[in-house]
């Protein structure tokens, strides 16, 4: 993973080290895993007010205004660059399998519109991919375009993906998220307990 140039190194060495680790980091991961990461930092440049309301969606390929969003809306819209639409796959295996998805909502069926916006629906989506990864607290573990998924204040569920940059210490991964300010790069991977790891591309 390539390091964020610390603010007192020279000019020319920063120039040096921004080449040296893009060209070895970047090749070793998968056209669509570089893709993934490049969109999700691409995210992070979106004024996006932070907005959980229901809305109708089309169908598939629906999203709401790119002005708002919630920590879902930014994980739809990466896999979407790399010709993943999850509003579709999702709906498509609960209408398979509507049983085997959590029904904290109280739904009797799918709901196109909503059901890939929640974070335990992604989580159960992806466990039933096989892109599930056992959770770790070994930071190594947590690779460039890996999903986590962490509890926030013991009752909110929360998602974002691990980028190819590091923190400005050089020593954990920025993660792309919306925590509620908008997407943004931060180095938050163990402020929260995780409750989730996943590796899905193809």
């Amino acid at each position: 993973m390539k390091s964020l140039k610390p603010r007192w190194l020279p000019k020319h060495f920063c120039l040096l080290l921004f080449v040296f680790t893009a060209a070895t980091a970047l090749p070793q991961l998968p056209e669509s895993v570089a893709l993934l990461i490049d969109a999700a930092i691409e995210r992070t440049s979106h004024e996006v007010v932070y907005d959980p309301a229901y809305r109708q969606l089309d169908y598939p390929g629906g999203d709401i205004p790119d002005s708002l969003g919630v920590c879902t809306d930014l994980i739809i819209r990466c896999y979407r660059v790399i010709g993943i639409d999850l509003q579709q796959e999702i709906h498509q295996d609960m209408s398979n399998s509507f049983q085997d998805y959590p029904v904290d909502w109280g739904l009797s069926r799918p709901d196109r519109n909503i059901d890939h916006r929640r974070v335990p629906n992604l989580q159960t989506y992806l466990r039933r991919q096989g892109a599930e990864l056992p959770v770790s607290d070994n930071q190594s573990d947590y690779l460039p375009g890996d999903l986590v998924t962490w509890l926030l204040h013991g009752f909110q569920p929360h998602i974002g993906i691990v980028v190819d940059s590091l923190d400005h210490n050089g020593s954990g991964p920025l993660i792309a998220h919306n925590i509620g300010r908008g997407p943004e790069l931060e180095a938050m991977l163990f402020d929260f307990p995780v409750t989730g790891h996943y590796r899905f591309f193809r």
